[in-house]
């Protein structure tokens, strides 16, 4: 709680008020779409029935965390880098502490806070205990992206980070969220190259769904995030659904995904309608597989 409220007044010294003008009715909700590039106004995601109320607390870490960007500086972006990060963290902490009856999974207190005492250990759990949860989302990821937190969080002085990598973050933190809870944190972006970037990892995500679907339908037992999506498609491949043709596009865009999310390569360049519309192709196949076909 510390933390917290030591980056608000490190962000703006202006937030106190602006959030007690939003209380008061004065002043619309804080934007949040300028964290993917946005650069006029996009209207704030209000929360809607599903929301549980489990997940305000990540929510609005994350929120926060989007809104110091409002203001591009270095502090800002490690500022923003660390409370993402942060969001992830108590994302993953709340969703494996969920009383059985919400997520089916059962864990012993003792285990539970064992498993609360690192990140490496959060993400060790939500794979053996929420692989379902983690279809899109390669957990690598998301731990390179903690050891960059870790860097400039120990040595932030003088150290900067990419406004690129920042937005990466947010939105395998943002899909995570929705992965995990089952609602959208943010809002859709205007710029073109966010939205593609936005698209590009959304088609991803549900492609790789349909895949694993596509396998489990035709008895691959097991085929849970102990098989990669690379030995799902060598299933599908081996069975005839997936062609060599499909199957080398497949792996193609795995990596692109892969080198765009490790910012090994500038989206804006990488991500082009081409690889849009192929992805698009795909996710409809498998999607909407159906097996008695």
């Amino acid at each position: 709680m510390t933390f917290w409220l030591g980056v608000q007044i490190l962000s703006n010294p202006q937030t106190a008020e602006q959030d007690a003008q939003e209380e008061r009715g004065k002043k619309p909700p804080r934007l949040l779409a300028s964290a993917l590039g946005c650069k006029k106004e996009c209207e704030h995601v209000a929360p809607t029935p599903n929301d549980q109320p489990w997940a305000t607390g990540p929510r609005e870490i994350l929120q926060h965390a989007i809104s110091l960007l409002d203001d591009d500086t270095d502090t800002n972006r490690r500022l923003a880098m660390i409370l993402i990060d942060n969001a992830v963290e108590q994302m993953l902490k709340t969703y494996l502490g969920l009383p059985k009856r919400i997520t089916g999974i059962t864990i012993s207190r003792k285990r539970r806070d064992e498993i609360a005492e690192s990140f490496p250990a959060l993400l060790d759990a939500i794979e053996e205990f929420g692989a379902d949860k983690l279809e899109g989302i390669d957990v690598g990821s998301i731990e390179w992206y903690h050891r960059l937190r870790n860097e400039l969080y120990h040595q932030g002085f003088g150290l900067t980070v990419a406004r690129d990598q920042v937005e990466i973050y947010t939105e395998l933190a943002n899909l995570l969220f929705t992965n995990l809870f089952g609602t959208s944190l943010l809002p859709t972006p205007v710029i073109a190259e966010a939205n593609l970037f936005s698209r590009f990892i959304s088609l991803w995500n549900r492609l790789e769904h349909g895949l694993y679907e596509t396998a489990d339908a035709h008895s691959l037992t097991d085929h849970g995030r102990s098989r990669s999506v690379l030995d799902v498609v060598q299933f599908l491949q081996n069975v005839e659904i997936v062609n060599n043709y499909d199957a080398r596009d497949i792996h193609r865009l795995r990596q692109l995904r892969n080198a765009v999310v490790h910012s090994q390569v500038d989206f804006r360049e990488a991500i082009t309608l081409r690889e849009i519309e192929r992805l698009e192709e795909l996710e409809a196949r498998f999607s909407g597989f159906d097996p008695s076909l």
